[in-house]
């Protein structure tokens, strides 16, 4: 499945945060929507960094069960981008261009890379245009 929108890690981890209940409610309407209309996606490194959080960062840290639970049910269905080194050579030439950090860059080349249409994340410059995709922070 090709995404229209890509999920960074952030849009993940505010599913999980009830202190901040209007970016938990947007969220969670992303994840539902990526997943029952099988329009979302995300890679194998929002994987990583959301199990990295939600099992030692969060406030009320998810169990290991919980995060099996959760990688299974929601992370899996929607991984579509997985490593390899042609995807480091995009997210090297994205940052030469875009001046991004690497790891922003590797999400932005996985994003590309199954063709999405949008990039949801807080942390780039909302309303940018990288090739045919517009980054666009939700919670603006």
């Amino acid at each position: 499945m090709k995404g229209n929108f890509f999920l960074d890690t952030n849009i993940l981890i505010y599913t999980f945060d009830q202190s901040q209940p209007q970016k938990q409610a947007i969220s969670r309407n992303l994840v539902r929507d990526a997943l029952n209309n099988r329009s979302g996606c995300i890679s194998y490194q929002v994987i990583q960094e959301f199990l990295n959080v939600a099992s030692k960062k969060f406030a009320n840290s998810l169990s290991v069960s919980d995060c099996q639970t959760y990688l299974t049910n929601v992370l899996e269905p929607l991984c579509e981008v997985f490593s390899s080194t042609g995807l480091f050579h995009r997210a090297l030439e994205i940052s030469s261009r875009w001046k991004f950090s690497f790891y922003d860059s590797l999400i932005v080349a996985s994003a590309l890379s199954v063709d999405s249409k949008i990039l949801y994340t807080e942390d780039l410059k909302h309303e940018q245009k990288i090739e045919d995709m517009i980054i666009f922070n939700p919670f603006l």
